[in-house]
């Protein structure tokens, strides 16, 4: 019998399929020994929740608990905070003057248009509200776009300054 030689690349091709498929079951077997070698997983502690009535079921561990009520146990103020309004006195509109509790408080028009009420000492970008009286408001201006003057400009605004 003769024997027939099988193509060169036929031989190439079945050795290369043999080397992949070594190579994959290699990799197959070193996986399973380092998942061998490693510790086993810990036992977790299995949580138990004792429901008592009138009790929470929320633990904050340290933490805030974000389900108290943070106004407990105190009053709550109307009493604002009243800050500087970032308007300048020139852009000012004066609207009306109000007698409440033997004070009176002017209400404004801001440069958007918004009404706004002030008292005396209430500060604006370039000043603040001097003396407010039954038919005016006097503001003492400090600054001039930006810049301090030497000496403070004292502006009087009035309800009806046209019936005089």
């Amino acid at each position: 019998m003769m024997r027939q030689k099988l193509p060169f690349s036929l031989v190439k091709k079945t050795l290369i399929l043999f080397l992949s498929l070594s190579l994959m079951g290699l990799a197959v077997l070193a996986l399973q020994t380092q998942e061998k070698n490693q510790s086993p997983p810990k036992e977790t502690k299995k949580l138990q929740l004792e429901v008592t009535p009138g009790k929470p079921l929320y633990d904050p561990a340290g933490r805030r608990d974000p389900f108290r009520d943070l106004l407990a146990g105190r009053e709550i103020k109307a009493k604002t905070v009243r800050g500087p309004l970032d308007m300048s006195i020139d852009d000012i509109i004066l609207i009306g003057i109000v007698k409440a509790k033997g004070r009176f408080t002017a209400i404004i028009n801001g440069p958007q248009g918004f009404p706004y009420s002030v008292k005396v000492g209430d500060r604006f970008a370039d000043g603040f509200v001097l003396s407010i009286s039954a038919n005016k408001v006097v503001f003492r201006k400090l600054k001039e776009r930006g810049i301090p003057l030497m000496r403070p400009k004292d502006i009087t605004k009035e309800i009806n300054p046209e019936e005089r």
